[in-house]
């Protein structure tokens, strides 16, 4: 009577341990691997700050934010905040203004100026509603 008891006790033991011993299974990726993608991540990041950093301080966009009453120093401090989708959307407008000022263009046409100071105003919301 006791051997059946012992059996169905060790059953039931061997059957709740499988899954923990399956969830000690090596991760898939390696270390090197999630290593290589946080860098990657961080790269990615810095280039698009940077992005934005060196579109406010071109001349053309100085100008337009002071005729705006806009204070790039305080957007220049607000990037360091971004993050995510933030950040994305304003690296994107970042990289129109660089290539609408491209070229050595004197003259800041209409389209240029609405993307420079919706940059300026995003970065600004940023900031304000943390």
């Amino acid at each position: 009577m006791r051997t059946p008891t012992t059996v169905l006790a060790l059953l039931l033991t061997l059957t709740a341990a499988a899954p923990r011993l399956y969830a000690q299974s090596p991760h898939v990726a390696s270390q090197a691997a999630m290593d290589a993608a946080i860098q990657q991540h961080l790269d990615q990041t810095g280039a698009q700050r940077e992005a934005v950093l060196r579109a406010l301080n071109r001349d053309e966009v100085k100008a337009v934010a002071g005729r705006a009453g806009i204070d790039l120093t305080t957007a220049a401090t607000a990037v360091a905040t971004l993050q995510g989708d933030e950040l994305a959307a304003a690296a994107a407008q970042a990289a129109q203004v660089e290539q609408a000022l491209a070229g050595g263009q004197s003259r800041i046409v209409i389209s240029t100026t609405v993307i420079i100071i919706a940059l300026l105003v995003i970065i600004l919301l940023v900031v304000a509603i943390d």
